[in-house]
């Protein structure tokens, strides 16, 4: 990751490639931190080359966009290929995948409103999971991007905001991330508790 972090900076006038296209790169679940892209990319358009900032926003947000659709169509035509040749199946925990299913089939969309803030790595996991469980496309495309516009919102924001001083956000992220995933489990756990209470 800090590799990608030199990279933004030395080539900063074409920051808004090098973010789209190592968000790309995660779609295919290589390591590369979503949010760590964003607010370097922010904090490059704060200082650096302000004229530019709309379009490192939708560089940023255009490749993560695709990213997440990239992970949803491994999933839906690719798995069985992935699953095949161990080097590509280790990346892909089938324990976790097969839990996100369960979720999808029992609350659909939430999970992958809601999945979308959850820290520790698995962000991926959820999008491939919407594949393997056949969420339609549309409604896939349609819950992912408004879950984006306000992740993506928050981190450009805090990027820009912070500019030079942007890693003082990094031992917080997760916090925050920590905090929207709980929410999700307590709306999960509500509802569970509600159709239980229906029946």
């Amino acid at each position: 990751m800090a590799y990608i972090s030199h990279l933004l900076f030395d080539f900063a006038p074409h920051v808004h490639y090098i973010a789209f296209i190592s968000l790309l790169l995660a779609g295919f679940n290589f390591p590369i931190s979503e949010d760590i892209i964003f607010i370097i990319s922010a904090s490059i358009a704060a200082t650096i080359i302000p004229e530019n900032t709309f379009k490192i926003a939708a560089g940023c947000v255009l490749g993560a966009y695709l990213s997440d659709i990239i992970s949803y169509c491994l999933g839906r035509f690719g798995i069985n290929f992935i699953l095949q040749h161990r080097k590509l199946a280790r990346f892909y925990p089938m324990d976790k995948i097969q839990k996100m299913e369960y979720y999808y089939q029992s609350h659909g969309a939430k999970t992958l409103f809601f999945g979308r803030f959850i820290p520790f790595g698995v962000r991926n996991i959820i999008f491939l999971t919407a594949g393997i469980a056949r969420m339609k496309l549309y409604t896939f495309m349609l819950v992912d991007l408004l879950a984006l516009s306000i992740t993506s919102t928050i981190l450009f924001t805090i990027g820009y905001t912070l500019a030079s001083n942007y890693e003082i956000i990094f031992p917080y992220l997760n916090r925050y991330k920590l905090i929207i995933f709980s929410l999700f489990l307590l709306t999960v756990l509500s509802i569970v508790i509600y159709k239980k209470k229906k029946q």
